[in-house]
Formats: C-alpha cells, structure tokens, sequence
C-alpha cells in the first residue's frame, strides 16, 4: 500500500487552482480587449469571476493588469476619436445639411404649390 502524503497532495491542488485562476484570468483579459472595454482590477475580477484580492496579491497578474491599464490609458478612447472625427467632418456635415435644407425647401415649395392648385380646385366645384 502506498503511503498518503499530505503536503504533495496539497501542493497538487494548489498548483492546479492556481493554474485554473491564471487560466481564467487570461481569458477575461482576452474578452475585455476584443469587446474593447476597460481593463482594470475591478472588470477583470468580475470577468474571470475571482476576487480582487487574488488578482493584487498574486504579482504576476497584478502586473499585467496594471500594465495593460496602463496602455489602455496612452491610447485613445473611442469618445476621443469620436470627438476628432466631429471635428474634422463638421464643415463636410454643416454642408450636407445646408444640400438637404434646400431641397427640403424646394420640395415644400412645389407641394405648397400643388395645394394651392387643389384649392383652386375645389373653389370652381362650389
């Protein structure tokens, strides 16, 4: 009969736990950049589904969340380039309305027209 060891029993459960936590973490990481939200110790424990604790205390983690926060923070958000888009399309925009105001506006014009001749219309009828 073989004899039980305790401590390697303990120490294989451990290593596979904290395989399994790498393993999720890496994932919500990887879920976090495709759906381009941000990543930060709160997000990222709520994604893998671990605590935030786990993620602080283990340094390897705590190391790559901070450095893709990090990165996340130099790059530019979507409101930003959003915002520079408006900015460099607002007299393209401002002109493709002032285009559609006027055939609006003439388009107005020719039914106020057409009315006018329908009332005419029905004047002669009574």
């Amino acid at each position: 009969m073989t004899k039980y060891d305790r401590k390697e029993q303990l120490k294989v459960i451990h290593a596979s736990r904290k395989a399994s936590t790498y393993q999720k973490v890496d994932e919500a990481i990887q879920r976090l950049v495709r759906a381009s939200e941000t990543i930060n110790f709160n997000s990222v424990a709520s994604e893998a589904g671990v605590a935030k604790a786990t993620l602080y205390n283990n340094k390897d983690l705590r190391d790559q969340i901070e450095t893709l926060r990090q990165q996340q923070a130099q790059a530019p958000s979507p409101k930003q380039i959003k915002r520079q888009m408006d900015d460099n399309n607002k007299d393209a925009l401002i002109a493709s309305l002032q285009r559609r105001i006027k055939k609006l506006e003439g388009k107005n014009k020719q039914l106020r027209e057409q009315l006018k001749v329908a009332y005419a219309e029905v004047y002669k009828k009574i």
